[in-house]
């Protein structure tokens, strides 16, 4: 999933009284309370005192708060102040904007400016597609949010989303070197986001949507990709949904079965959910059972959830019935999209043979990884401290990069199942084990080869408005095919 677990840093700066404290001390209370000191720094000594900044490390906020609590309790030492370092980082916002020229004379501004810029501006008004050539259009994505739905959070505002979209931002930028501009929107009305967004899009080349919640996004999303010539992705349902079934293409490998012939259980019928079903569906799987709180979904019942009622139609062929430890009897795989501890071991047991478990909800999962490692064949979490994290970071920046080079119109299904397979391809045979079915987020293959699968995609699928060179083919009469 989008944000990622880890440890918990912070910098204490702390005046000790050496005749009444020994450094060792001050470590020792560290490190009984859980923490782990990686760094220590001399700021300032002098005849019988001295000033120290030490970085301690912790997996949990509770052991931090202990040892600060600890320290300000200790004879001869006075806790300055502390520093956590993720604060340090967001101080002034993590993104900034620069100019790739210098302006150091009358000439250089004429030319960016006034007036000579006329021309540029008359040759995207004469023919709006140079705006692709002339503008920003060409590389940056919109990344919008009103808020609503920030993972783990929920409904924090349009302020408090804002440190996510900056997050959001240096990863395009990092990883596919895309430019990505955070947009927070002080409204959460469906019809003014829409209206906003539409507003705003001659300025960009894609649009991605960010934790806005259920059911809001789905009308959101479906009428700016009918209502927008440039792509419109929501990475929280279509990101997952990608990233998802790239570990599933390999999950199923390691277990030796095939996606058709797999009974699937996907527990949590939201967002991300419905999208990862779709894909699935777009797979190949036949039998897809989705439960939610009022247990497995059936076409029969009538829902006061609109898209649970389409979603009912297209899936549960057999009309199982029942709650999730009852349907999930024979299945191969089970995916959770819901609650920490709704999976049980007792669950997992009835599943058939070496089952596939991705265990998805944050920060706690379905269930632990280690009271089922025995008899799953394959787990995944949306955790960074377990194998087999399934995050999305692995899928938007390299997609946005091909819908961007390929002047792409839509990001469509076809696009998502080929990116998905590109990140499956990217863990070799040799490699590939119930530890490790998706490669790492740094690893600088994934953005090149989702590039490649999805822009041929794009192109077999008629959504390229552009065909980048190296994708360019000669026809047998020796002329070549027609480019924007």
């Amino acid at each position: 999933m989008n944000r990622t677990m880890g440890g918990k840093n912070i910098i204490l700066r702390v005046e000790l009284q050496t005749e009444q404290i020994h450094f060792g001390q001050l470590i020792t209370v560290i490190t009984e309370n859980g923490g782990d000191v990686i760094a220590i720094d001399v700021i300032q000594t002098g005849p019988n005192w001295t000033v120290r900044d030490i970085t301690v490390s912790a997996t949990e906020q509770a052991q931090l708060d202990k040892i600060t609590a600890r320290m300000k309790d200790l004879a001869g030492v006075r806790l300055v102040h502390v520093s956590d370092r993720t604060f340090l980082l967001h101080l002034g916002g993590k993104i900034e904007m620069k100019p790739k020229a210098p302006i150091q004379n009358r000439d250089d501004l004429s030319r960016v400016y006034t007036p000579d810029v006329a021309r540029v501006c008359m040759a995207i008004h004469e023919n709006a597609d140079n705006a692709y050539k002339l503008t920003i259009k060409r590389n940056t994505v919109a990344v919008v949010s009103d808020g609503s739905a920030v993972l783990g959070l929920g409904n924090i505002g349009p302020y408090a989303a804002m440190p996510v979209m900056e997050g959001k931002a240096m990863l395009f930028k990092q990883f596919a070197d895309v430019d990505a501009i955070p947009i927070c929107l002080s409204t959460q009305s469906t019809d003014e986001i829409v209206a906003t967004i539409k507003h705003l899009s001659p300025g960009f080349g894609g649009i991605n949507l960010e934790d806005i919640s259920s059911p809001r996004c789905f009308e959101i999303e479906e009428r700016l990709r009918n209502e927008l010539d440039i792509p419109v992705f929501h990475d929280d349902q279509h990101g997952t949904a990608v990233v998802l079934y790239a570990g599933l293409i390999n999950a199923l490998k390691v277990v030796g079965k095939r996606i058709q012939d797999a009974k699937v259980v996907i527990c949590g019928i939201g967002a991300a959910g419905i999208a990862c079903s779709n894909i699935l569906l777009a797979a190949g799987v036949k039998e897809l059972i989705g439960v939610d709180r009022e247990g497995a979904l059936v076409r029969t019942a009538d829902y006061t959830n609109p898209m649970w009622n389409g979603y009912a139609e297209r899936t549960n062929p057999n009309l199982r019935e029942g709650s999730l430890h009852e349907v999930i009897d024979g299945a191969d795989v089970f995916i959770g999209l819901s609650a920490g501890g709704v999976l049980k071991r007792r669950d997992v047991e009835r599943m058939s043979e070496n089952p596939i478990v991705f265990v998805m909800a944050n920060p706690t999962p379905e269930i632990q990884p280690d009271e089922i490692e025995d008899i799953a064949g394959v787990i995944a979490t949306g955790r960074s401290d377990f194998p087999n994290q399934i995050n999305n970071v692995l899928c938007f920046p390299g997609i946005f990069r091909a819908a961007l080079d390929c002047q792409a119109a839509a990001i469509n299904e076809e696009m998502k199942l080929a990116a998905s397979a590109a990140i499956a391809s990217v863990v070799t045979q040799q490699e590939l084990n119930k530890l490790y079915i998706i490669p790492s987020v740094f690893n600088q293959e994934v953005v090149r080869r989702i590039r490649e699968a999805v822009i041929q995609a794009a192109i077999q699928t008629g959504v390229a408005r552009r065909i980048p060179r190296e994708f360019r083919q000669t026809e047998p009469s020796g002329t070549n095919m027609a480019f924007r």
